[in-house]
């Protein structure tokens, strides 16, 4: 299908612009019809001050119509320029070919008035001729001038043959930006000057835009990463590389960084051999500690994990694994070495033999291609199982588009492996990046709609008996930790789980979150003004925390607040402090600080004052402990959904100082305040002001927040952390291994801070509506409860609220037990005695509900509900509420 536009479209804007927006009326005379075909009015479009909108409408509607082997033939004055008119084509997905060209005498009667004004106020030029014989382009101004004094001038006319790039993908993003997203279709850029990284940016951007225009809200996803993602990955494995894995033997990390810190952190060798390539964000501690002495013995005098850096060369690492015997190995393989397998052989061997855990890094090796080179570790793979003792890392970042976007995934066929990394994860990450995963996604479905499934016959691999020989196992308390703490609940035989178990909202994502995030992603060449986020933050905590800044501020960002608070919490270690929570915090945070070993206290709390520190609670536990550290959720706490007042910030703020305790502000659940005129607002600053000078100089407060609840969606990351003290500033970047947003959530993230300071504007709008959902649900929740026999915390502010299964407790109730195989009909049952430990688990069993116990509360018997969910889910819980009273009570 060939669309032929012609002859050259009017690309000149009308002098008088009230003139295009009249009435044609039936008896308009032709003079006048003719002056006005003379000019084009505004369309809509960038290009529209080029005077090129007219043709860019009747491109965007011809990749509507166009078949996907179609071209476009259009005819175009040349004024704006051959690079601006070849422009508006390329950046909307179109390869061209000039078929023809001439040049062509300006008409008499258009004016380019209009064109010198916008040279007047733009960089740009258009450009002219002097007559038909002229070969050195004027601009607008110039040719004006040499008009106006009897001069021909003239402009180019060129035919162009139009062809769309992946034509299909194409009308999708199109389509996409159709439907209420035309004001970032300026921001649309898919000119490339190759074709392999158009190969992997349109068919992304069509995902993209797919997945926005069809979801009203992005899904919970297991912390261990999305269950398509991993299939995906063992999927390329299985066809490209003939290892039988699946999704269960892979997990998703943040980045390769991030991966390694947490493998070794679970295993806390007292001496790990790591790849000199892959210890630069290694904790500097680890590095420098001097615990072995000349007679190669360990001390074991403190949990410090030492870490000596060795050669990546096979031999060289070998004879330091056989003389140091360390517990741990993380290593990569040399270029040289990397293509047949005996070098991994010989690893494998010799950490076997001494007892060490193997993590072999094949970042570097491993291709993204539909014909990837030999690879010596997977080939090995394709033939013998991993043994347990080994794990394969792989960073993903040899993209071509987004070269800093990066996803790793470890390999693990050992079960306890997999399960103890999905764990680990989720307490020092959280969720990596969805969209991230989405990404890396599109390249292996890519790769792998090349090849056609079932072609080649299930790899045989070869069963290696070895001898049994110990090895280190998990840390014994992150074993304990990972043991009693409340994770997601992910695994189950059949039918879904109802997530109210999770820090995460799932309401509808609105129209600006969805641009945003779109145009980040199809933007090119970024300036670093456009991402650069810092001013925005300023001004944002300045406005809702009153909270103060000055030269002297450190703002550090990560892609989630809970990997920002997981360093701080190893700070509070290495000043040797202690950490203080009120009963009734974040249960993952609390876990998290065990699993990284540091000394924690908690305050009890009180219901009448809503489980809240108080200045006689702090003043009692300060005075006891040495060094601390005092975690506030606020202005609302998670899991209460109560709100800190400003005085109660005073009182607090002043016995902190009192004591000299370093005070981290979370404000991660905050945005959210069903009455923000009734509660006030904060003000830190004047809070701060109110101290004497008597304070101790170990005070300092710290601002610690994330921006997915304030941006209304579960899938843009972005964490921030403000530091106000010189010395802990130092000692935080003596902890390097952050996974830092990307460019593209920078970019959107800058975008929707920016609209949220508008007022009104459609962000600010979609946030007083989502409020008032989350007002109405906490009233309808804590009905359901109540009459169910729930004593209910009624919640003023975010996502979550809390209440006590005071009729169920110590309830002896029949549960039916789960069919063991074909020939259990499921009709045996159990009788449970409800407690405080187990009233999650038996929900959990009895209807699919997943809720937060006392223990993740950290308030004897009160159990969190996390109220931000889609729309059918809500409902479901609270019909899944009602059905455990029938199970329990009836």
């Amino acid at each position: 299908m060939n669309l032929d536009y012609g002859p050259a479209m009017n690309d000149i804007l009308n002098p008088n612009p009230d003139a295009m927006s009249k009435v044609i009326t039936e008896n308009a005379s032709e003079e006048f019809l003719h002056s006005l075909s003379n000019y084009c009015a505004l369309q809509g479009f960038m290009e529209d001050q080029f005077g090129l909108g007219l043709i860019a409408r009747a491109v965007e509607e011809g990749i509507a119509v166009i078949k996907p082997t179609g071209i476009m033939i259009f005819n175009m004055g040349g004024r704006p320029g051959q690079g601006v008119c070849e422009r508006l084509f390329e950046r909307r997905g179109f390869r061209i070919t000039k078929l023809w060209q001439t040049k062509i005498i300006q008409a008499g009667d258009t004016d380019i008035a209009a064109l010198v004004e916008i040279e007047k106020n733009s960089p740009h030029r258009f450009e002219f001729f002097m007559g038909l014989s002229g070969d050195q382009p004027i601009c607008a101004r110039t040719a004006w001038a040499y008009g106006k004094s009897g001069g021909s001038i003239s402009h180019a006319l060129s035919v162009y043959s139009c062809e769309l790039r992946r034509p299909n993908q194409v009308k999708v993003i199109f389509d996409f930006l159709k439907h209420g997203f035309q004001e970032i279709s300026s921001s649309l850029d898919l000119s490339f000057e190759e074709d392999s990284v158009a190969d992997e940016k349109i068919p992304f951007l069509a995902y993209l835009a797919r997945t926005l225009k069809s979801n009203s809200f992005f899904p919970y996803e297991p912390p261990a990463g999305s269950i398509h993602f991993r299939n995906l990955i063992a999927g390329f494995l299985k066809t490209y590389h003939h290892i039988p894995l699946t999704a269960d033997n892979v997990v998703i990390f943040p980045s390769r960084t991030a991966a390694i810190e947490n493998a070794l952190r679970l295993f806390s060798p007292r001496l790990a051999v790591v790849d000199e390539h892959l210890t630069r964000h290694l904790p500097r501690l680890w590095l420098t500690s001097s615990a072995l002495e000349n007679t190669g013995a360990i001390h074991s005098s403190d949990d410090t994990i030492m870490v000596i850096e060795a050669p990546r060369q096979s031999d060289l690492m070998i004879e330091l694994i056989k003389k140091l015997k360390p517990k741990v190995v993380v290593t990569g393989i040399a270029h040289f070495e990397a293509v047949t397998s005996s070098a991994f052989v010989h690893l494998l061997d010799t950490t076997r033999d001494i007892g060490s855990r193997l993590f072999l890094d094949i970042s570097d090796h491993f291709e993204l291609s539909s014909i990837p080179g030999s690879n010596g570790v997977l080939k090995y793979l394709s033939g013998t199982p991993l043994p347990s003792h080994a794990a394969i890392i792989c960073g993903l970042v040899k993209n071509k588009v987004y070269p800093d976007l990066e996803v790793a995934f470890v390999i693990s066929e050992e079960e306890s492996l997999f399960n103890a990394l999905s764990k680990t994860v989720e307490l020092l990450e959280g969720n990596t990046s969805l969209i991230s995963q989405y990404y890396y996604g599109c390249i292996f479905h890519e790769l792998l709609a090349f090849q056609l499934a079932g072609r080649h016959a299930p790899a045989e691999r070869n069963c290696v008996n070895v001898k049994s020989v110990d090895m280190i196992g998990f840390d014994r308390s992150a074993s304990l930790v990972l043991k009693n703490a409340e994770l997601s609940i992910d695994r189950v035989e059949s039918g879904s789980l109802i997530h109210m178990d999770v820090d995460q909202i799932f309401l509808p994502v609105p129209s600006p979150v969805k641009a945003a995030i779109f145009e980040s992603f199809a933007r090119q060449n970024m300036s670093e003004s456009e991402i650069d986020v810092t001013s925005s933050i300023k001004r944002f905590v300045k406005s809702s925390y009153g909270f103060p800044t000055d030269n002297g501020t450190e703002f550090i960002y990560a892609d989630s607040s809970k990997a920002l608070f997981n360093k701080l919490v190893l700070c509070c270690i290495n000043e040797g402090g202690t950490l203080c929570f009120p009963a009734g915090s974040n249960g993952n945070y609390v876990s998290s600080a065990r699993f990284l070993k540091a000394d924690i206290v908690t305050a009890p709390t009180d219901v009448n004052v809503g489980f809240k520190f108080t200045e006689k609670t702090l003043t009692g536990i300060l005075g006891t402990v040495k060094n601390p550290w005092v975690y506030i959720s606020g202005p609302t706490v998670n899991p209460t959904g109560l709100i800190y007042s400003n005085n109660e910030m005073v009182k607090i703020l002043s016995t902190c100082a009192r004591f000299g305790a370093r005070v981290i502000i979370d404000t991660a659940a905050s945005g959210l305040e069903f009455d923000f005129e009734g509660w006030g607002g904060w003000d830190i600053e004047g809070c701060l002001s109110k101290l004497n000078s008597s304070i101790k100089p170990s005070f300092c407060v710290s601002l610690l927040g994330g921006l997915s609840l304030k941006m209304l969606n579960g899938v843009l990351r972005f964490g921030f952390l403000i530091l106000n003290h010189p010395v802990l500033i130092d000692t935080f970047y003596s902890y390097p291994g952050l996974s830092k947003p990307h460019t593209t959530v920078r970019y959107a993230t800058k975008k929707l801070l920016e609209l949220r300071e508008q007022k009104p504007s459609n962000l600010s709008d979609a946030i007083v509506e989502h409020t008032e959902i989350l007002r109405t649900r906490s009233k309808l929740l804590k009905q359901v409860l109540e009459k169910s026999g729930w004593d209910v915390l009624e919640s003023c502010a975010g996502v979550s609220v809390v209440a006590k299964p005071s009729a169920y407790l110590n309830k002896t109730i029949k549960l039916k037990l789960s069919p063991k195989g074909e020939g259990d009909h499921g009709s045996a049952t159990e009788e449970v005695k409800l407690d405080d430990c187990n009233i999650r688990t038996v929900i959990l069993k009895a209807t699919g509900l997943c809720i937060n116990s006392g223990s993740w509360t950290g308030i004897p018997g009160y159990c969190r509900f996390n109220i931000a969910l889609e729309e059918n889910d809500f409902k479901k819980a609270l019909d899944c509420i009602l059905k455990f009273r029938e199970v329990a009570l009836v």
